[in-house]
């Protein structure tokens, strides 16, 4: 199950590869979320005892742990993550299990995780506050072998994340 949402996830965004010359090929996304979608997912925050500093694009987060050493230099960083996602009700669409980090290249997530992560340093921890727009947006995110939505249309995300490594 973890693999396949994984592997929604990474279908869910445009495919874009590095260069055997390390030149980057993704480009820094310029989104920002609507003012709606900030002031419903800060009214939802505070409605959950939640407080977060809200970052430009629109999400919000709050960081336990900064970590030290390795930081994303861009998009084609390969991060190893450990992590759960989940709305803002406490049901879990995606986690990894604990201590079995996976990996990508930053590019090829949602936004929210592109701008959130680079706060952090190797081995940080952070939880991120995802409004529709940096997220998954206005579509269903269902499971592929049972159809099931998994992540309903317009949802605001939760993700705990511990940035295992970064390369």
């Amino acid at each position: 199950m973890n693999k396949i949402i994984l592997l929604v996830l990474l279908m869910a965004i445009v495919f874009v590869s590095c260069t055997k010359d390390n030149k980057c090929l993704y480009n820094d996304s310029t989104l920002v979320a609507p003012q709606t979608e900030i002031d419903n997912l800060r009214d939802s925050l505070t409605a959950h005892g939640i407080t977060a500093t809200l970052h430009p694009s629109g999400f919000y987060y709050n960081i336990e742990k900064q970590g030290s050493g390795g930081v994303v230099s861009n998009l084609c960083t390969t991060v190893f993550v450990d992590y759960k996602g989940s709305l803002l009700n406490g049901n879990i669409f995606d986690s990894t299990v604990t201590n079995n980090p996976t990996y990508f290249q930053l590019g090829q997530v949602i936004v929210g995780w592109q701008k959130g992560i680079p706060l952090l340093n190797k081995d940080g921890v952070i939880n991120l506050f995802i409004p529709p727009t940096l997220g998954y947006g206005y579509k269903d995110v269902k499971n592929p072998q049972t159809g099931q939505v998994i992540i309903p249309s317009g949802s605001n995300l939760v993700f705990h994340v511990h940035v295992a490594d970064i390369q």
